[in-house]
């Protein structure tokens, strides 16, 4: 008679957590800062800081699993068309095209917003670049093509912030991560964190330019995030703990946790989502309690990826 033992996982740790909360939430910042700006009003402050913030963090990302590959050389072979052909089934070789493709999408649908930015064109080294000839022959070949820039952003944006959790689920041995609802919370997440940003940066960088309408609504669509998340992490851990016996131990370590309990739920979700609707329904206004709330909203989406790498358990025999 076999007996069932446990284990948590070790390979993929807080720095895999890192490179999911910025892949997943760069992503979600490009296509939201597309959106806005092709469907909204032309606020090029806005998609400019969010088209380059958005690729910084999954550069970071994207470094963060580079430099934890066992073999350097098959960054050629995740990030080229091939991967996805020889190997269709591969959500890692599906999200690496994603994200360098949108990555490529925001530079150039920034760069004529750039190139036109007086301050950007003052840099010692940034701004000789954007100066260049061949750059701003470029920067009118992007405007041009424009919102085919945009679509490509939008769709890989999304794309890349559903990869995220698909990457996760695609493991059948840790029963926490091979759950139909861990894309669809992933998602949600990354797009949360993606309000949460582009409020800090609307609140904080460029507050007398963008239009108050713009945060107003962003505010609003965070709340209903916020609480669509809430109501994925009960329904996700309801199924967990009724479910197989390790799903049952991961769960069990999860809201065992202070960390979990605190870090996450309490100060990553229901504190921030309270001071939202204080600040959209009641009588807050100002900057200090929104980017208060976005600054911890950010803390709970790198927690909830961070608890869910170490809660990854392994049920022996599979």
């Amino acid at each position: 008679m076999d007996i069932l033992t446990f284990t948590t996982q070790q390979h993929w740790t807080t720095w895999f957590a890192v490179y999911l909360f910025l892949g997943g939430m760069g992503a979600a910042v490009v296509a939201v800062s597309f959106l806005t700006h092709m469907y909204l009003r032309e606020e090029k402050e806005l998609v400019m800081w969010g088209a380059l913030s958005g690729v910084a963090m999954m550069v970071v990302g994207s470094g963060m699993l580079f430099l934890h590959l066992l073999n350097k050389w098959a960054i050629f072979y995740i990030v080229s068309p091939y991967g996805v052909f020889h190997k269709p089934d591969s959500w890692i070789a599906w999200g690496s095209q994603f994200i360098v493709w949108i990555q490529i999408a925001a530079v150039l649908y920034a760069l004529p917003y750039m190139v036109e930015k007086p301050r950007l064109l003052g840099w010692p080294v940034i701004g000789n670049i954007l100066k260049m000839p061949i750059v701003l022959q470029v920067a009118g070949v992007a405007k041009k093509i424009h919102p085919l820039l945009g679509w490509v952003g939008i769709v890989t944006g999304i794309g890349t912030a559903v990869y995220t959790g698909l990457l996760l689920q695609s493991f059948p041995a840790v029963t926490l991560w091979h759950n139909p609802a861990v894309p669809i919370l992933f998602t949600v997440s990354a797009f949360s964190t993606a309000m949460a940003w582009l409020l800090i940066v609307m609140y904080t960088f460029i507050y007398h330019r963008v239009d108050h309408t713009i945060r107003a609504l962003y505010e609003r669509i965070d709340l209903g995030l916020i609480t669509a998340e809430l109501i994925i992490i009960f329904s996700f851990f309801n199924f967990t703990l009724s479910g197989s016996e390790g799903g049952y131990r991961s769960a069990e370590m999860l809201w065992g946790s202070n960390g979990w309990l605190f870090g996450f739920v309490l100060f990553g979700l229901i504190v921030p989502l309270a001071m939202e609707m204080k600040c959209v329904f009641g009588s807050w206004s100002g900057k200090v309690p929104i980017v208060t709330a976005s600054l911890l909203v950010l803390n709970g989406g790198f927690q909830l990826r961070a608890y869910f790498m170490a809660a990854g358990i392994y049920a022996y025999p599979w």
